[in-house]
C-alpha cells in the first residue's frame, strides 16, 4: 500500500501535471485546497503541502517549483504551488554552467589528432625549450 505522501503526490500528477502536459501547457498551479478535497482529507493539509514541495514530487514529475504563495508558514489550505513542466514543449531543463561546456573542445581537439594525442605531445614538449 502507497504511503499517503505517495497517494497525494499520484494524485497531483493524475490531475494536475499530466492533463497540463496533455494540453500543452508550460506552466501549472496547484491550490492545496482542491487536492485536499479532492482526496477527502481532513487534518492533512500540512502533507498535502509538504508532498507539493518535495523533491522526490519534483523529480518524478520533472517539475521545476516556481513559486509558492500563502501564509508564513506554508501549511494553509490556501497555498499556492506553480511549477514549469520540463516535460513540455516549451519547458527545458535547468542545465548547470558546467554542463554547458560539454563538448566544447571537440572540434579543437579532433584537428589535433584527439585529446589522448594532444597530451601526449604537450608532456613530450612538457620542460623543453
Amino acid at each position: 500500500m502507497a504511503s499517503s505522501a505517495q497517494q497525494i503526490r499520484d494524485k497531483a500528477r493524475k490531475e494536475y501535471i499530466e492533463p497540463a502536459l496533455a494540453r500543452g501547457e508550460s506552466r501549472v498551479t496547484i491550490l492545496a485546497r482542491d487536492l485536499v478535497h479532492s482526496l477527502h482529507l481532513q487534518n492533512r493539509t500540512p502533507a498535502v503541502c509538504s508532498a507539493l514541495r518535495s523533491k522526490v514530487f519534483l523529480q518524478e514529475s520533472h517539475l521545476v517549483l516556481e513559486s509558492q504563495e500563502g501564509p508564513p508558514s506554508g501549511m494553509s489550505t490556501t497555498m499556492r504551488f506553480t511549477y514549469r513542466l520540463l516535460d513540455s514543449p516549451t519547458g527545458t531543463p535547468d542545465i548547470s554552467r558546467f554542463e554547458r561546456l560539454k563538448g566544447i573542445g571537440e572540434k579543437t581537439f579532433r584537428s589535433l589528432g584527439g585529446g589522448s594525442a594532444f597530451i601526449e605531445e604537450e608532456r613530450a614538449r612538457f620542460g623543453k625549450p
